[in-house]
């Protein structure tokens, strides 16, 4: 599940808190443990998180972690955003903190190449991070439609959404067509150079 979370806590509401409805965090359930872990953690987001979005926080992560591996998430993670905004000390703290609830071998950085500009900042960012703390990186790839020439139609679905035109561009987010399954070959030529990011998405 991608789940939103907090900057400060999940019952904060003050709407003027940057990014308070919450940062994505990608959690993945390793066993029975993780699944009874995750189902607890979505329930507290939907019953005392909710603001735009079901939110959790750290207090909340830290004692529903077991049987969980987290990702950081695309460019709309904690750490990620952390990079963009150019404070690596912030994106420093932050990964010591994800690392604390998690442990080292339950959480990776992860990289993402859609053809957009703010990914290969944030993955500079994170391929820096993941050497100087040793942490692992991990090879994604956001899919919203199945192949390629899926994407126009997507967009549409999107204008319909947010109620604008797609004679007006493409929503924000989904500027290229890079959204679809690629094939492992596909992967392999965007992420082959980073020693371990595809072993470690077969290994998770």
């Amino acid at each position: 599940c991608e789940v939103y979370v907090s900057p400060t806590t999940r019952f904060d509401r003050n709407a003027a808190v940057p990014h308070i409805r919450g940062h994505h965090l990608v959690l993945l359930c390793e066993n029975i443990k993780g699944y009874h872990s995750l189902c607890k953690l979505l329930s507290e987001a939907w019953l005392n998180g909710m603001y735009y979005k079901p939110r959790v926080d750290k207090d909340l992560l830290m004692e529903y972690h077991e049987g969980l591996i987290a990702l950081s998430a695309c460019i709309a993670g904690e750490v990620p955003s952390a990079v963009l905004d150019g404070d690596m000390p912030k994106a420093e703290r932050l990964l010591t903190q994800y690392v604390d609830i998690f442990g080292r071998e339950n959480f990776f950085l992860e990289i993402m190449d859609h053809g957009m500009e703010e990914e290969r900042i944030a993955n500079r960012g994170l391929i820096e991070l993941s050497k100087k703390f040793e942490l692992p990186l991990v090879a994604t790839n956001d899919c919203h439609y199945l192949r390629r020439e899926n994407s126009h139609t997507q967009a549409v679905l999107m204008c319909i959404q947010t109620n604008t035109s797609i004679l007006d561009g493409r929503p924000v987010g989904f500027e290229t067509d890079e959204f679809y399954y690629k094939t492992t070959e596909e992967m392999r030529v965007l992420f082959g150079k980073y020693e371990g990011a595809m072993e470690n998405t077969q290994r998770i």
